[in-house]
């Protein structure tokens, strides 16, 4: 009978681990840039040969210190940039024109494309992706509509919804 947890003398198999620095995000492991200790035959036959991480040495741990200090930098800068972005675009007003009946129900309907086109149109970069609808705008009036730019970083733009000008001077 063999026993896989002890050699021929008798003694425990000590299982090694190497330490490896991610190359790219590897599910269940970690994030690029990650320091990760994995068994040596793991390291060997699938992570070192498919390009996913590399030995880390001193000089390679320098350099991944150094890159996400960068990212860090840069990230901080975004969100500095984004919280500008919010403060100014809250002190703005949209207003769209939209068909509508005698009642105030528009024949269509306003979306988040529709207020982020006008945003952009008036200079400020605010994205679809941004603009936190509950549903589309489907009457005239007046709308307090949020924005997400960051899951810290959020704002809120008045929206008003009126009538075109051809359906004001029918009336």
């Amino acid at each position: 009978m063999v026993r896989r947890n002890v050699t021929a003398s008798g003694r425990p198999r000590l299982h090694r681990q190497v330490e490896l620095l991610l190359a790219e995000d590897v599910e269940q492991l970690g994030k690029r840039g990650d320091l990760v200790k994995v068994k040596s035959g793991f390291a060997r036959n699938y992570l070192l040969p498919q390009g996913l991480a590399t030995v880390a040495t001193a000089e390679n741990k320098r350099l991944v210190a150094l890159h996400q200090q960068k990212l860090e930098d840069l990230k901080k800068q975004q969100r500095q940039s984004l919280v500008q972005l919010a403060d100014r675009v809250s002190k703005y007003s949209v207003t769209l024109e939209a068909n509508a009946n005698e009642e105030g129900h528009l024949y269509g309907s306003i979306v988040a494309a529709d207020i982020s086109k006008s945003l952009v149109v008036a200079g400020y970069q605010v994205e679809a992706e941004h603009i936190r609808l509950e549903g589309p705008l489907k009457e005239l009036g007046m709308y307090t509509v949020k924005l997400q730019f960051d899951p810290e970083v959020k704002a809120e733009v008045k929206v008003w919804v009126v009538p075109t000008a051809t359906a004001a001077a029918r009336k």
